[in-house]
């Protein structure tokens, strides 16, 4: 398949990983890929390890579009990014090779910080208090203001990132054909003096979150981005969209998103 031909293989090196490498590159290279050093020039980016090293892979090379991503899992790991595992790499081959692929479509959400600084993120924006004080944030829906939360912290995820974050604070697991975002709050407070939804809701994509920091000494949160922590002084507000980007990958048959929740979590 000539115009899928070219492989970077994202990973931490390792002795033991490069070792057991070895006859994987060999039989990339005897199904006439090439294993190229630079991802920009790949047509196909693999990432070697679980689901925080696919999205290390898909945020360090630029979420790029021109290409597909596909993850592996080493023996002892499992993954929802990932549908081979080290052990069988040769059945990501052979579908490249021989069969009519399948290509997921994965939402990606944009970020804007203060109306300035632009991320993209496959799994979820999170915006945390980093003392030991409540964060006050007035939550707009396009133009309409919402609620305001106080609390721990806030969670906005992609239907894949659904099944992370958003799944321990009671978020719902969302499927990725459904073009969305999902709002869950982190240890809200709700009594007679404050009040909030007190769950998760999902928003078409179609809609514009902003979520306004109270300027009340707590305006230095943590803010991540993935697996990725950000510390942004004076953040004013923050906004979130549904992007035009997709994240593509490789798709075994019988192994659709729900499969691979099935087995992680049932």
């Amino acid at each position: 398949m000539p115009e899928r031909n070219n492989i970077y293989f994202f990973y931490t090196t390792d002795d033991k990983l490069d070792e057991k490498l070895k006859p994987l590159f060999n039989l990339v290279r005897e199904n006439n890929f090439n294993i190229v050093d630079d991802p920009s020039h790949a047509n196909v980016i693999v990432s070697i390890g679980g689901d925080g090293t696919f999205l290390q892979a898909v945020r360090q090379t630029g979420f790029r579009q021109d290409c597909l991503y596909t993850g592996i899992t080493r023996s002892n790991e499992s993954g929802l990014y990932c549908d081979f595992n080290i052990d069988n790499f040769d059945d990501m081959l052979h579908t490249m090779l021989h069969e009519e692929m399948e290509v997921r479509r994965f939402p990606v959400i944009d970020v804007q910080v203060n109306g300035q600084s632009a991320f993209h993120c496959l799994n979820e924006v999170s915006i945390r208090s980093t003392i030991i004080k409540s964060i006050v944030i007035d939550v707009h829906i396009d133009d309409m203001y919402f609620e305001t939360f106080r609390g721990d912290g806030l969670i906005v995820a992609t239907p894949t990132g659904s099944t992370g974050y958003n799944k321990s604070t009671q978020g719902a697991v969302v499927d990725p054909k459904i073009p969305c975002f999902q709002v869950s709050e982190v240890a809200s407070l709700n009594n007679n003096r404050y009040r909030t939804l007190g769950s998760s809701f999902i928003l078409n994509k179609d809609r514009q979150l902003t979520l306004k920091m109270v300027q009340d000494g707590n305006d230095y949160p943590i803010i991540g981005m993935d697996n990725e922590a950000y510390s942004i002084r004076n953040i004013q507000n923050v906004t979130v969209n549904l992007s035009d980007k997709v994240i593509k990958t490789v798709k075994l048959k019988h192994n659709s998103y729900w499969d691979r929740v099935k087995r992680t979590f049932l």
